[in-house]
């Protein structure tokens, strides 16, 4: 530690990205990025874009991407709020929305950067377990006293899908709050909860282009909610950062949402291999829990969950595992191409049988 650090600097426990390795051949799925590359109108949009233009700032409020974003879910250009990613449209949340005197409520087994964000923003955590099944309850939060609730759905790094009715229950029961809905893998089996932003005022959902829109290199992030949430938001970016997105990822993520049959076509085709690969690890032995994610959750009750890491790292194939209680003998497995799931599959067969 330097002694130019700040108090909340000494007292940061930093998020832990995952793994970026430089490895020849590799498989790697181990950061839930999506198998398939990104629309093709999108990248046109893309270059079309870097020219001389760049020279200047882009639209501060890219009013072009909150259009298509807002077209796209039925909703207003005024209930959507854009960011340099989704975990700075979540940071941004935490800190006009969450940061209360009451506890932040989320799940014991979730999204790691949400006691991150607590700590970086002095916010009291409230944590509240999982059920035996890896579920979220709705009922553990019903009557809680809290400065806000928040939780991924699917979760993560469960997969785990809470439905819709569930979240409904919550928002009725939980009105003095803001509950916050991290959507990030939700377009590979969820319902989105956007469609319950009209009728709750304390509802802000978010969502990313990285994961079923394949623009994770492109950092784009957004929030659907009451305008009076947005504005609160709106309030925090203009104060930390006035031009968060840049023109080409502007122009790349309205071309994105303007085709909506590649994506829809990308999603499918995951949804598929995930469907073929938790098969065929059923067959050979795994626990996987049910998944509306582009990753599943799995384990071996015979084998280490470190060690099988380990092993299929031996072979250039890269999978997430969590040194946490509860779950330290899951692996997270991002759904890959059928081919990658093929090279895993046979990995794991050998494994197993040595």
């Amino acid at each position: 530690m330097s002694r130019f650090w700040s108090d909340v600097v000494r007292g940061l426990t930093p998020y832990v990205p995952g793994e970026q390795p430089k490895l020849a051949n590799l498989v790697k799925l181990n950061t839930n990025e999506n198998p398939y590359g990104p629309s093709p109108r999108a990248l046109e949009a893309i270059a079309a874009e870097a020219g001389d233009s760049l020279r200047l700032y882009p639209d501060p409020n890219a009013d072009r991407l909150k259009a298509a974003i807002a077209a796209h879910h039925g909703i207003t250009p005024a209930q959507v709020f854009v960011g340099n990613g989704s975990d700075e449209v979540l940071a941004h949340a935490f800190m006009a929305l969450l940061k209360h005197d009451a506890p932040l409520l989320f799940p014991d087994i979730s999204y790691s950067f949400y006691p991150v964000y607590c700590g970086l923003y002095g916010i009291e955590p409230g944590i509240v377990p999982l059920d035996d099944h890896f579920g979220i309850r709705i009922d553990d939060y019903i009557g809680r006293t809290n400065g806000g609730i928040i939780f991924p759905n699917p979760n993560a790094p469960t997969g785990c899908l809470l439905p819709l009715s569930e979240i409904e229950r919550l928002l009725e029961h939980n009105t003095n709050s803001v509950v916050v809905v991290d959507e990030a893998y939700v377009d590979f089996g969820g319902e989105s909860a956007i469609s319950l932003i009209d009728r709750f005022p304390n509802l802000l959902v978010v969502q990313t282009l990285s994961k079923s829109r394949s623009l994770a290199g492109l950092r784009v992030g957004f929030a659907a909610g009451h305008p009076d949430l947005i504005e609160a938001l709106e309030r925090v970016k203009n104060s930390f950062n006035s031009y968060p997105l840049d023109r080409l990822a502007i122009a790349g993520a309205v071309a994105a949402f303007e085709d909506d049959a590649y994506f829809r076509a990308c999603c499918d085709k995951v949804v598929a291999s995930r469907t073929r690969l938790v098969d065929a690890l059923a067959g050979l032995g795994f626990e996987v829990l049910p998944s509306a994610a582009n990753f599943i959750f799995a384990r071996h009750p015979q084998r280490d969950a470190a060690q099988l890491a380990a092993q299929l790292r031996e072979r250039s194939i890269i999978v997430r595992h969590f040194r946490q209680p509860r779950i330290e003998q899951f692996l997270r497995i991002t759904i890959g191409t059928d081919a990658q799931c093929d090279t895993l599959l046979q990995a794991l067969a050998e494994i197993l049988a040595g």
